[in-house]
């Protein structure tokens, strides 16, 4: 069974998977939640929620975005209210039936865990926990089957991975059951599935024309046959042809997901270019954005999503009911609507110019051309 191993980074774990090893008894005089007003905390600009429990069991399929969605208006400030105890070395992950508090410290808020999973005494070794089971910072599989299956591609990935070069008995296209064969597979292992992926429209940057990168359409996945280059694969599953040029991406991924949810500390102003398969976007769909490490994006950084404004005619700026042209229509001056928020995103992937963002929140619809901002 996969397992999933905490690495600790010095400063990161004021972190997601967070070291929650305090007892309650070990904070010098908290006090409880309900004690205190639901408010931006005293001395601190930390927005609790109005109403954020006093206690909460963590149950199966929370992610640590939901959890600080109970207590706090904005879910990415939780690395400021995990209560990290620095005499821990090896903080645990969060695990189902973990109980949080909320409790105030010197006037800050601070949610530590209580008990263990109901047993109240704590340990300080290294829990593993399946990955199905560990509390992750955002849907684990959401992002897995989608970097297992990518359907937005950015340009250097798909001008390096490998690719369908040919299909036996010279076949132009194949299907469920044939042999193909590829190259560039690299030090792939017989039984090792890859995904094969078509690749589609180009992708380019609405602000400068760039071409960043490609959409993808999902063909079909099968195992490594026989190893070298090229090497022989067969195609198990498939739901439309399969081409020479395909190309071929790992189906299985290990998506890091020790990252800390934070706000960029420049402003950033990107371009969503790109969804997977929507034209509406809602949460936990990914989308693709035009800016990435180059404008010093990286995974955990949120983003707000704005909308932009209609553009209405106003027939009334000269006062009156408005004048009417000969015709009968009603004349008047464009006016900019102001943009609206729609959401939150995070990224979890950045390449140099174009990143993948997975959609947290989502209070409007969501639709290619919004922007993603950095959260005021």
């Amino acid at each position: 069974m996969k397992t999933a191993t905490l690495h600790i980074r010095p400063a990161a774990l004021l972190s997601l998977i967070a070291g929650l090893t305090v007892a309650v008894g070990m904070v010098p005089g908290p006090s409880t939640a309900q004690d205190r007003p639901r408010t931006v905390a005293t001395g601190s600009n930390i927005p609790v929620s109005p109403d954020a429990p006093d206690e909460y069991v963590v149950q199966p399929g929370d992610t640590l975005w939901d959890i600080s969605s109970l207590f706090l208006r904005d879910p990415w400030y939780w690395p400021e209210i995990w209560h990290v105890n620095p005499q821990v070395e090896n903080p645990h992950l969060i695990s189902p039936g973990d109980v949080l508090r909320l409790v105030y410290v010197d006037g800050q808020p601070r949610l530590t865990v209580a008990e263990r999973g109901g047993a109240r005494r704590l340990s300080p070794e290294v829990r593993r926990e399946p990955l199905s089971e560990a509390i992750t910072a955002i849907p684990y599989e959401v992002v897995a089957s989608f970097m297992g299956r990518p359907t937005l591609l950015d340009k250097d990935q798909v001008n390096r991975a490998p690719y369908l070069v040919a299909l036996r008995d010279r076949h132009l296209i194949g299907a469920a059951g044939m042999e193909i064969y590829a190259r560039g597979i690299g030090d792939a292992r017989q039984e090792e599935r890859f995904s094969v992926i078509h690749v589609e429209e180009p992708l380019y940057d609405p602000d400068t024309r760039e071409l960043l990168g490609y959409t993808g359409l999902y063909v079909g996945a099968g195992p490594v046959l026989t190893e070298g280059d090229p090497a022989k694969l067969v195609l198990t599953e498939s739901i439309r042809e399969a081409l020479q040029g395909d190309k071929l991406f790992p189906e299985t991924v290990d998506v890091p997901v020790d990252f800390v949810p934070h706000a960029p500390s420049t402003d950033v102003d990107a371009a969503i270019i790109a969804v997977k398969s929507h034209t509406v976007i809602g949460q936990y769909q990914v989308v693709a954005l035009n800016r990435g490490a180059e404008a010093g994006l990286e995974p955990g950084h949120v983003l707000t999503v704005h909308k932009r404004g209609e553009v209405v005619l106003d027939k009334y700026s000269r006062g009156g009911l408005g004048a009417r042209t000969a015709f009968g229509s009603r004349r008047g001056e464009p006016v900019q609507l102001p943009d609206e928020e729609a959401g939150v995103v995070m990224i979890f992937k950045a390449f140099d110019r174009m990143s993948y963002a997975l959609v947290m929140e989502a209070t409007r619809e969501i639709r290619q051309g919004d922007r993603a901002r950095t959260p005021t």
